[in-house]
């Protein structure tokens, strides 16, 4: 009992992980229940439809980025060649992430049900290894922990009126978060000019950015029980790119609605939702080679004594 125990617990951050994942379908499929579509973005079904609709797409989106880096790590644990071959299956489903999303269209199309495969098969690996994967006791340094929840808290501060706006609501007349976000005023859409709350109602790609990157730093406490290397190189590297794409992709959507509809430029921060050759992606490859580099493949942050 107390080796299930302590194995149950070497996986809590990916619980962790699935569960802020589970809360915001949760937000999703509410709020585009309740509000009606034109409140919200490129959507058209509203009611029950709307709500679980959206929610299925959502589900298919920044889950199954998550999912990539979860994949490696839970096939580590169970060191079985049958889940090995369904972490592969699952990544090719949570691949097609890539091509299935189209951010100007968010009802939700047959397509989006191959990632969503993908992601069930994650969490179904995540179960199997909490309860027959191998028991770990590695943990990280108490420095990098430090950092991580520093950043952490940056950016939950930063995601603020995307969290509201998930539960649908705005932060007009929100002590002190009212004054910094501009929420609720009714602005010009930057590239067509119809006018629309500065932050509508609803999902924002900024909040997928917000879990990318807590996902990213719960996963990288996991890295040092990585036992094959190959695996932990393949897993630091994954966490590398999918923290810079989360913070690209929140300054990309804050820079947006808290800077360019205020007036203050026309410039827009690149947009890199989807993957493309562009000099953004580069730059973002860079990034993640750096930040790799610097941080994730050092000992202590790796966890490795």
């Amino acid at each position: 009992m107390n080796a299930r125990r302590s194995q149950r617990a070497g996986l809590w951050e990916i619980w962790l992980v699935w569960a802020l994942f589970g809360l915001a379908t949760i937000a999703v499929f509410e709020t585009y229940w309740r509000i009606p579509p034109l409140e919200l973005w490129k959507v058209h079904n509203s009611g029950f439809v709307g709500g679980i609709g959206r929610a299925f797409v959502f589900l298919g989106f920044s889950p199954a980025v998550a999912a990539f880096g979860v994949l490696p790590i839970v096939a580590d644990r169970l060191e079985d060649r049958r889940a090995d071959v369904l972490a592969i299956l699952a990544a090719a489903f949570c691949g097609t992430v890539a091509f299935v999303q189209t951010p100007s269209h968010l009802d939700p199309k047959w397509s989006n049900i191959y990632p969503v495969v993908g992601v069930a098969l994650a969490v179904a690996l995540t179960a199997w290894a909490t309860r027959d994967g191998r028991r770990e006791a590695v943990r990280t340094s108490r420095a990098g922990d430090r950092a991580r929840m520093i950043l952490a808290a940056f950016v939950l501060f930063s995601a603020t009126p995307y969290i509201a706006a998930e539960l649908g609501f705005h932060l007009d007349g929100v002590p002190l978060l009212g004054w910094i976000f501009q929420t609720g005023k009714i602005a010009p859409e930057p590239g067509s000019g119809n006018l629309h709350a500065t932050v509508h109602y609803g999902h924002h790609h900024g909040l997928d950015g917000f879990l990318l990157c807590v996902t990213a730093l719960l996963l990288s406490r996991l890295l040092g029980g990585i036992r094959r290397t190959g695996l932990r190189t393949l897993t630091a590297a994954i966490l590398s790119l999918m923290l810079v794409y989360a913070l690209t992709n929140m300054v990309n959507d804050l820079w947006i609605e808290q800077v360019v509809k205020r007036g203050w430029t026309s410039w827009e921060v690149p947009d890199v939702l989807v993957p493309k050759l562009s000099f953004a992606w580069g730059a973002m490859l860079v990034a993640a080679a750096l930040i790799y580099a610097g941080f994730f493949a050092r000992r202590p942050l790796l966890g490795r004594r």
